[in-house]
């Protein structure tokens, strides 16, 4: 570990040393009873605190977009964020480009960018970072990888089960995202939520003025799935 990340871990999201408090909230947590705030958002890092979250889309899609939304709150909020993406020198699939990335307002020397060989090293990666407790999020980008078409690179629930335990004890989000249509089965059962990303440009419009995404719910534990939000992005033309 370099010593700027180390410096960085040491200041982010204060000492892992330091106690907590155990609320309420966190106890029916522990329980398997998620308190639901029902004037609460559905969508956004406070709904995604603990859980394993998957967001996936294919055709139209927004789902670097809304990511990059999640990072620039969780930045907002003084939250670390780790980027964390499959990588191959042979194929160079990568959906991650920091130009597209800094457009949104996003600080790049404040966000963690890991590449990894496959999508187990990936988890495994992600596994280490939110055990330091210095994330508040973590993204998992395995946008580029053909998980249904590719077997050896799909997460154990054990991996799974590792990451959602951890999300729980450091109150951090996981963020998985998927190249899928919505019939397609999610990465597993372990996933709190799985929510579809779609863009919609309204006619006429330019790439200047922004595009409309609407975030549906496929999945979600806590509230039941079917839920919608609408959101205005102005993602650079890089940005899917």
């Amino acid at each position: 570990m370099s010593d700027d990340l180390r410096k960085f871990l040491a200041n982010a999201r204060g000492s892992a040393a330091s106690a907590r408090v155990l609320r309420l909230d966190d106890l029916q947590l522990q329980l398997g009873r998620p308190k639901v705030d029902a004037d609460a958002s559905p969508w956004g890092l406070a709904a995604m605190r603990g859980r394993l979250v998957e967001l996936s889309a294919r055709g139209a899609t927004a789902t670097l977009t809304t990511a990059a939304e999640l990072v620039l709150e969780a930045q907002r909020a003084a939250e670390p964020v780790a980027w964390v993406v499959p990588w191959s020198l042979d194929t160079r699939t990568a959906t991650f480009y920091p130009p597209d990335v800094a457009e949104t307002g996003i600080d790049l020397a404040a966000l963690v960018v890991v590449r990894a060989p496959s999508t187990i090293a990936a988890a495994r990666a992600a596994e280490r970072l939110l055990r330091s407790g210095a994330f508040g999020l973590v993204v998992l980008d395995f946008a580029s990888v053909d998980l249904e078409a590719n077997r050896a690179q799909r997460l154990p629930d054990q991996v799974l089960g590792r990451l959602v335990s951890l999300a729980q004890s450091h109150d951090a989000a996981v963020i998985c995202l998927t190249e899928k249509t919505s019939e397609a089965g999610s990465l597993g059962s372990l996933v709190s939520m799985r929510a579809e990303a779609m863009r919609l440009r309204q006619p006429g419009s330019s790439s200047e003025a922004g595009f409309e995404v609407t975030i549906r719910a496929l999945k979600d534990k806590r509230r039941g799935p079917g839920w919608s939000k609408r959101l205005k992005a102005r993602g650079p033309a890089g940005m899917g």
